[in-house]
């Protein structure tokens, strides 16, 4: 016997939305950001002592960044709560409707995504970081005029 459940309302299936979204918002932001800061800085400092290519740093980097993203799970889950976020009061079968299902899909998809970009902002100061450690293009033209003049 299939039950029949009524269709959520607007508003239930824009509060599933926003539920689903925000937390994932802030993981990707978490995610890109400690994986680029991290990976910068193994490439850096590290790669200095050890042979890594650009790709290894982004796997180290990406391992650590998974499990800070672990260990902070709780933290971004305490968050919502205390920004109110909760499921709207909807029959459970109401949640297994199509556009529930949807809503929620959406919400996770749209979060993740606009977390991500936001974390990618450590790339806006990656280039003076590489240049203030003697790694960059500029470091480098600066070696290069160091030993004309020496010469």
């Amino acid at each position: 016997m299939v039950e029949s459940a009524a269709p959520p309302t607007a508003g239930q299936l824009s509060s599933i939305f926003f539920v689903n979204a925000v937390p994932f918002i802030a993981f990707g932001f978490l995610d890109n950001f400690i994986m680029i800061t991290a990976g910068e800085y193994i490439e850096l400092y590290m790669g200095h002592f050890i042979t890594l290519s650009t790709m290894a740093a982004a796997g180290l980097g990406n391992t650590i960044s998974d499990i800070m993203g672990i260990t902070m799970a709780t933290y971004v889950e305490h968050g919502c709560q205390i920004l109110g976020l909760k499921q709207p009061q909807m029959a459970p079968a109401q949640f297994e409707l199509k556009s529930s299902k949807r809503a929620s899909s959406f919400g996770r998809i749209i979060g993740i995504t606009v977390g991500c970009l936001l974390g990618m902002c450590p790339l806006w100061f990656m280039e003076e970081n590489k240049d203030a450690a003697g790694f960059g293009p500029v470091a480098a033209a600066d070696k290069e005029e160091a030993q004309i003049v020496h010469n």
